[in-house]
Parts: C-alpha cells; structure tokens; sequence
C-alpha cells in the first residue's frame, strides 16, 4: 500500500516439540539458513538467528503485510519438512505448539542481537525454561505455568 511506512522489530522464540534436543550440530546451520530464506521470501528481513538443540530465536525486522501467526505457521511447517525430507531425525520431527513473540524499539536492537548471537554461552548459566518465563515477564505478559513449553520427555 502506497504512503505506508513501518519500523518494526520482533522476536520469535519456538521450540522443537516436548523441547526435545534434536538440532544437532551437523545441520543447525542449514537450518537456519532455510529458515532465513522463508523469513526473507516473505519480505521480513533477519536481523539474527540462533538457538539451542531444543528451541530456536529469530529477531526479524517485521513488514506488517503479514501476521505473526502467519509466519510462525510458515517457518514451522516448511522447516519440519525440510528436516523431514533430509531425514536428519529417527521419529519425525515436529515443533512444539505455540511460539512467543516479543517487540523492540530500535535502540534495543544491537542488545537483543547479541543476545541471540551468544545462546550459546547464555544457556551454560540457565535453562531454556528460565529464559523463556524471564522473557514472558520482561515483557509484561502474565501466563499461565500449564500453557509453558512442555517439559522434555
């Protein structure tokens, strides 16, 4: 639509289904590079991707011509086939329900930049739990403990 302008910043955090560690090193890359291919065919743009065995972060510079649920839902489906067809797990693989999906000004941008860029380091101090409910509260959002990525089995 002509005469529209945006400046939006949002941050995707999803997790691989009962937060099971099956990212495994030998293809983590690839993944993220084809999740920043839907990311970016779909005219957001990504500003950084990392995560961890059982989750993964996004930080997207947003177009609002689609929801977030719409691109979670695209990111989600395509990926899982691509590991899929690639076979890289024994069971198929899924991913968890739900996402969380948090937004930043532009100042915060570098901070929250490095914080996906460092998941590594930052999980040798906390679990994927206490990141995830430390993201909820940062951000105001009141949830409820039964609706939190479940438990690995």
């Amino acid at each position: 639509m002509p005469n529209t302008y945006t400046e939006l910043h949002v941050q995707l955090v999803f997790a691989v289904k009962y937060r099971e560690a099956l990212i495994q090193p030998q293809w983590e890359a690839e993944l993220h590079k084809y999740i920043s291919g839907i990311a970016q065919n779909k005219g957001h743009q990504l500003l950084a991707i990392n995560g961890m065995p059982d989750h993964i972060h996004l930080l997207l510079g947003w177009r609002p011509h689609q929801s977030i649920s719409s691109i979670m839902q695209d990111i989600k489906a395509c990926s899982s086939g691509w590991i899929n067809d690639r076979r890289f797990t024994r069971e198929p693989f899924q991913w968890q329900g739900g996402y969380g999906a948090f937004s930043y000004s532009r100042s915060q941008i570098g901070v929250v930049k490095q914080y996906i860029v460092q998941q590594k380091e930052h999980h040798a101090k906390k679990t994927f739990l206490e990141e995830y409910k430390e993201l909820l509260t940062e951000n105001g959002i009141v949830y409820d403990e039964r609706y939190i990525f479940h438990q690995p089995v």
